[in-house]
């Protein structure tokens, strides 16, 4: 551990204390499953967060991590929570990370967003297993803003967002609302996907979206 880390480490403190004592019972908050970065903004403290009974010190982190070309001493991470965030297992949301949840967020377990991510969820979007999130990603299940036809009807409803098992997601990707991501896949860079596809092993990518590849596979310690 480098002097900056073990810095980075003990200024968490105050910050990681008042988000385990706020949301856990106090015989799980004293565990501190959450470590949070003093570069994270709990602009907004409330909802629920939930973990599994058996989650260990440090299983869940936000704000950290190493992504050599950003800076992450001054790459801030936000958490703004009004609705719910289920984390299935061990989770890592990388520096610089934006997570704005007033539906439900449901992250599965080895979860990992590298930096400078963005999640906004309004409904519902789920993430399996396993799942690796690249930088300057947007993953949004909400247009934000209501469009109406002239008769009054709203024709754009937020809508939930699935991703399965083993799946990564590469920089600069959108996932918008309706965006569904089978299992064991790959999302090529750049790619926006606001559609349901099928089938595994294979990589999609384009604008619009495709299946450019079948039968592939991808090891998680590999860089996004």
């Amino acid at each position: 551990m480098t002097s900056f880390d073990f810095w980075n480490i003990v200024r968490s403190i105050p910050k990681s204390i008042r988000f385990n004592f706020h949301y856990f019972p106090f015989k799980t908050a004293l565990k501190m499953p959450v470590v949070v970065s003093h570069r994270t903004y709990l602009r907004e403290l409330h909802g629920k967060v939930t973990i599994p009974e058996d989650a260990e010190t440090g299983s869940i982190r936000i704000g950290f991590g190493d992504v050599g070309h950003y800076d992450r001493k001054r790459s801030w991470t936000i958490w703004q929570v009004s609705g719910e965030v289920d984390f299935k297992g061990r989770a890592s949301i990388g520096h610089g990370s934006k997570i704005s949840v007033r539906g439900r967020l449901e992250l599965g377990d080895k979860f990992n967003i590298t930096a400078e991510s963005t999640i906004v969820c309004a409904k519902e979007i789920r993430f399996g297993n396993d799942c690796l999130v690249s930088w300057d990603v947007l993953v949004m299940d909400t247009d934000e803003h209501p469009i109406y036809t002239k008769e009054g009807e709203r024709i754009n409803e937020d809508r939930p967002i699935v991703v399965g098992d083993h799946v990564w997601i590469g920089c600069k990707c959108m996932l918008l609302k309706g965006a569904e991501l089978p299992d064991h896949t790959i999302l090529a860079a750049g790619t926006a996907l606001r559609s349901a596809f099928r089938g595994e092993e294979q990589i999609i990518g384009g604008n619009p979206p495709s299946i450019l590849k079948r039968d592939v596979s991808w090891e998680s310690g590999v860089r996004s």
